[in-house]
């Protein structure tokens, strides 16, 4: 009898670590991860001009919006930090590329010691949000991924350095995936900071930026080989997508902002071209404000008065007055340096073409051959926190223009 009891007894363990393992087994052989490539200064044409196999490949098996609208400013560190957060720059604190916080001193996009400072920093990373649910993360050049935020980074990053090739970040990018499961991030997140520097140099209009798109198409289609080299190809999603456009301009269509209001009528000025900020000494305020509304090419507004569209205009590192070039146009104190603005720029009002961007996905969350509508760059961290499982922060974007691209 007992005999038969004890037999009976391990039938059922047996029985009930096998349900276990299968159950672990499936959970690891299901879940998804996300991987995130974002090639800066990408406008949302530019793939429209030249052959791009593997972003038309990405479109066929699975998804491109019609374009990704920026949030205002419309550059690097504003708009990456907004993808990273779902916030716009106004809630997140990132305002600008370069500004001034009353509280910390000067924020600038190459000085490290701002950079990784994790004070700067507002939201919550899509990183942060994994990693303090238990889901490892990975950035290789991440805005934001450099310091700790809400004293978190991801598990792996890297420190910027625009020297290390692409194609070292993609092998980086595979290592990381082919850890062993207790290691391996499921959340991917990395950087080029090309076609933006191009673009600079050379206009976004110019034949250097047509090469350089088909080069950057093909490292996309180096990556994809990669990831279907892993095994877990079948669970991966992979979006390409970028922060802003970039637009023509010219050393003729710069306006000196300190030839009708002198630089010593503000006690701080900062931002750059095309977005000024300044806060007027005190009494000065209606003198400048009027000045400046006189001058052509240019809008000016009190800090209160900048339009709802532009969600921007709240945060204390916003200067009291904000000075924003028309397009195409160019702002700046004092007179320009020989050459400046001879090739192209961004910056400017979010709703100006120019400045929209791409989005493209695909894999097992995302539908195959959908064209969506446009979305937002704060879109993407509701996207990812859905894909993921993830119990989402409050954010500014919207699950409901981007929950159609997904099966």
């Amino acid at each position: 009898m007992k005999i038969r009891t004890f037999l009976f007894l391990l039938l059922i363990g047996a029985m009930s670590f096998a349900c276990t393992s299968q159950k672990q087994s499936s959970l690891h052989t299901t879940e998804q991860y996300v991987v995130m490539l974002s090639m800066d200064g990408w406008r949302w044409d530019y793939a429209s001009r030249v052959e791009t196999p593997n972003l038309d490949y990405i479109a066929t098996m699975g998804v491109m919006a019609e374009y990704s609208k920026p949030a205002f400013p419309s550059k690097t560190f504003p708009n990456h930090y907004s993808m990273a957060t779902g916030l716009y720059p106004d809630n997140h604190g990132i305002v600008d590329n370069n500004f001034t916080c009353p509280e910390l001193g000067t924020y600038r996009l190459g000085d490290r010691a701002s950079v990784e400072n994790g004070a700067f920093y507002g939201g919550e990373p899509i990183w942060v949000t994994a990693e303090t649910q238990g889901v490892t993360t990975a950035s290789f050049f991440w805005v934001g991924s450099e310091a700790p935020v809400k004293g978190v980074q991801p598990t792996y990053w890297k420190q910027f350095d625009g020297r290390v090739p692409f194609t070292d970040r993609i092998d980086t990018v595979l290592h990381w995936l082919q850890l062993p499961l207790d290691q391996r991030p499921r959340l991917v997140t990395f950087y080029f900071q090309e076609p933006d520097s191009q673009g600079h140099a050379t206009g976004p209009d110019s034949p250097e930026i047509d090469q350089l798109v088909m080069h950057l198409d093909s490292l996309v289609g180096v990556l994809i080989a990669g990831l279907k080299d892993l095994d877990i190809y079948n669970q991966i999603n992979l979006i390409v997508t970028s922060d802003h456009g970039m637009t023509e301009v010219s050393p003729e269509r710069y306006i000196d902002i300190s030839a009708y209001t002198p630089r010593n009528w503000y006690t701080r000025t900062h931002g750059g071209n095309p977005l000024l900020h300044a806060d007027p000494i005190e009494g000065m305020m209606d003198s400048i404000y009027n000045i400046l509304q006189q001058v052509e090419n240019i809008y000016v507004w009190k800090k209160a008065e900048v339009p709802a569209r532009l969600n921007y205009g709240t945060n204390p590192r916003i200067g009291e007055l904000v000075i924003l070039a028309d397009s195409t146009w160019s702002v700046g104190w004092g007179r320009a340096r020989e050459g400046y603005n001879s090739g192209g720029a961004h910056g400017w009002d979010n709703a100006k073409k120019d400045m929209h961007t791409i989005f493209y996905a695909m894999g097992p969350a995302f539908k195959v051959n959908h064209r969506h509508q446009a979305i937002e760059v704060v879109d993407l961290y509701p996207l990812i926190a859905r894909i993921m499982g993830l119990r989402p922060a409050e954010v500014d974007g919207k699950m409901e223009r981007v929950e159609g691209m997904l099966r």
